[in-house]
């Protein structure tokens, strides 16, 4: 039964579409069995720890800030205070190990 998460990702164009999908995948590939949810208006993971959201040429993966050090801050883009992200433009740009470095860390250190 679809979701608003399928929904979500169903309504954005190539190649917004199969790269939000993949990175969905790699975010419950990550962690089995995470929350997911539609928070702040785009899906949402593991209470709010990891967003995903298509913008008009590329996707950022999101981040929260929740117990990383300054030092850590530095492996994300952005500058907002509680969360940064990284930009993927599409699935062929996915370093599927960076990310999953990524999303550990930032589980630890959230959950930690």
């Amino acid at each position: 039964m679809p979701n608003k998460i399928d929904d979500y990702i169903a309504k954005q164009e190539s190649p917004q579409k199969e790269t939000c999908a993949a990175l969905r995948a790699l975010i419950l590939k990550t962690f089995p069995g995470a929350k997911e949810e539609m928070r702040w208006g785009v899906p949402a993971f593991a209470d709010g720890n990891y967003y995903i959201v298509a913008l008009k040429d590329h996707v950022n993966l999101g981040f929260t800030l929740n117990g990383l050090t300054k030092e850590d801050e530095k492996l994300f883009d952005g500058g907002g205070k509680t969360m940064k992200h990284i930009e993927v433009a599409s699935t062929d740009s996915i370093d599927e190990k960076k990310i999953v470095t990524l999303l550990k860390l930032v589980g630890e250190r959230a959950n930690g």
